[in-house]
């Protein structure tokens, strides 16, 4: 029965008995009464309608996604690696556009996507870190370089960018992270929101959903002008956010004389009535468990930037008891790899470090107080191991065996009896490891109690449509060719069987690619070229 009805069923009961006569006998007075029970019973289904539309979640979700930055020189924190990252939920960032085309994605204008997967196999352990149950937000935008909306002036250009992103990573949620006076520009907001709610459309005719969070810079007294105006750009353009984050850092003259904690409390209090107010300007009513539900907070652990801020353990864990308490929708931190003591080898703790928080800690000491933060929200299964099938009327995994395919594979598939040099990379059972130190005979996927045991380190799964890295050929005169009779020095550089090499040393007879006993012993290595 809709409100309607209910409203008019009411009203006949009010009005006595369902019997004609008694209809007929209907006083003007209740006839009235019926009227106003029709409007308010209308008003309530439109109310319910909008209410309902704006809540999505039936109960408090609550997940702690720390930031890790993609950029030299902190690209090489094993955020992959169980037994290094506590947190399986990372933030990564930043997404900017390259320094050659303003509408060309590239992480801190450092990478491109395709130099990232090369360079750091970031493809491969994004994929690893799904294998541990994780979920990844990629994050564009942040303090440095350029948003790609500020130069990308094309709005289908834009949106592609910010497509092939979320396409490469395969990514369902989204992170703006809007500072500055370029990026929060009415142009550039209007450009931004629109292009994101066309990469929202999209994404919905394919069957999927993108959730897109704002990160703003706050004052106690909660969002700036300027952040303000960034979210009402969102919400005119119809953008469904999931929520505001506020960067609970960096106050600066704003402080005024408060504390850290009370500031968060202040500027996240304010930030949720700031929701409140933006939905109704939009034609949106929010209650207030829904605007807390939309609250984000990300404190910069230790030393902040401005040098008389400095957020300790008992911050933390003051943020802890209040994101909890008023049911925040997400907590982050910047970032998990400063989650660590700088070392006595760190001159001055005053000044910021992209690698350690600057406070005397023990390492992961904030992933731990805001790890429990996690609650109420399912993350996806972890990928089966290729190790093992399930059948559906079994009660435990089915051991099969795995064949690796050379021809699938990115790197040679790992081989006992042949020796392996620090560094190298091979396939094993559709993973990808890298060994550690000198190895031979040691098989990548041994159990073992402690990482230490074993030389080496699981990158992440071979990905699909992985094929071999092709040994460049040169054509012939580009070096001499090869010859056993010839001395060559140091820096000679040769050509064999239509691959260049140079000399390490000093050599005669020894013939470049042969595989020997210990890799470091070979005079000849391969010359790369792009």
């Amino acid at each position: 029965m809709t409100p309607e009805e209910r409203a008019f069923a009411a009203a006949r009961r009010e009005g006595g008995s369902a019997q004609p006569d008694a209809v007929r006998r209907l006083s003007w007075l209740r006839i009235a009464g019926f009227i106003v029970l029709l409007v308010a019973g209308s008003a309530a289904v439109v109310g319910f309608r909008t209410a309902s539309h704006s809540a999505r979640v039936a109960a408090p979700v609550s997940s702690f996604m720390p930031y890790e930055a993609v950029r030299k020189p902190t690209t090489q924190y094993a955020f992959e690696d169980a037994s290094k990252a506590i947190s399986a939920n990372l933030v990564l960032g930043f997404v900017v556009s390259s320094k050659a085309n303003a509408c060309e994605p590239s992480w801190g204008a450092s990478y491109s996507l395709d130099q990232a997967a090369s360079t750091m196999d970031l493809d491969r352990r994004i994929a690893r870190l799904r294998q541990r149950g994780g979920q990844v937000m990629v994050s564009f935008g942040g303090a440095a370089n350029s948003e790609l909306a500020i130069g990308c002036a094309d709005t289908g250009n834009l949106a592609a960018a910010y497509r092939a992103v979320v396409d490469r990573y395969s990514v369902n949620a989204v992170d703006l992270d809007i500072e500055g006076t370029d990026a929060s520009s009415s142009d550039v907001s209007t450009r931004r929101a629109e292009a994101i709610r066309s990469l929202q459309l999209a994404r919905e005719r394919s069957g999927h959903r993108l959730a897109v969070w704002l990160t703003l810079p706050v004052t106690p007294s909660g969002l700036t002008a300027s952040g303000q105006a960034v979210l009402a750009a969102m919400l005119r353009a119809k953008v469904e956010l999931a929520g505001v984050n506020a960067m609970t850092m960096d106050y600066g003259n704003s402080l005024d004389g408060q504390s850290l904690a009370g500031a968060n409390r202040s500027a996240l209090t304010a930030v949720a009535g700031q929701l409140v107010d933006a939905y109704r300007v939009a034609g949106v009513h929010l209650s207030s468990a829904q605007a807390w539900q939309r609250v984000g907070a990300t404190p910069m652990i230790g030393q902040n930037d401005v040098a008389a801020e400095r957020f300790g353990l008992e911050d933390a864990k003051s943020l802890l008891v209040f994101a909890q308490t008023h049911h925040l929708r997400r907590l982050s931190m910047w970032s998990v790899n400063r989650d660590q003591a700088c070392g006595p080898n760190y001159a001055n703790v005053s000044i910021v470090s992209v690698n350690c928080s600057g406070i005397d800690q023990k390492a992961a000491a904030f992933t731990r107080i805001f790890v429990p933060f996690t609650a109420g929200a399912v993350a996806p299964p972890a990928s089966p191991s290729p190790s093992t099938s399930l059948d559906s009327g079994a009660a435990a995994p089915v051991a099969t065996q795995i064949v690796d395919d050379p021809a699938t594979s990115p790197y040679a598939i790992w081989n006992p009896t042949l020796p392996y040099a620090q560094g190298t990379k091979i396939v094993w059972r559709h993973n990808v490891y890298q060994a550690k130190w000198w190895t031979q005979g040691d098989q990548p996927d041994t159990p073992v109690t402690s990482a230490f045991e074993t030389p080496w380190t699981l990158i992440g799964p071979v990905l699909p449509g992985e094929h071999p890295q092709p040994t460049p050929t040169l054509s012939a005169g580009t070096y001499p060719a090869w010859s056993a009779t010839t001395t060559y020095r140091a820096g000679a550089r040769v050509l064999y069987d239509g691959i260049g090499y140079q000399a390490k040393w000093f050599t005669q007879g020894e013939v470049p690619g042969l595989v020997v006993s210990d890799p470091g012993q070979t005079p000849w290595q391969l010359i790369k070229h792009s």
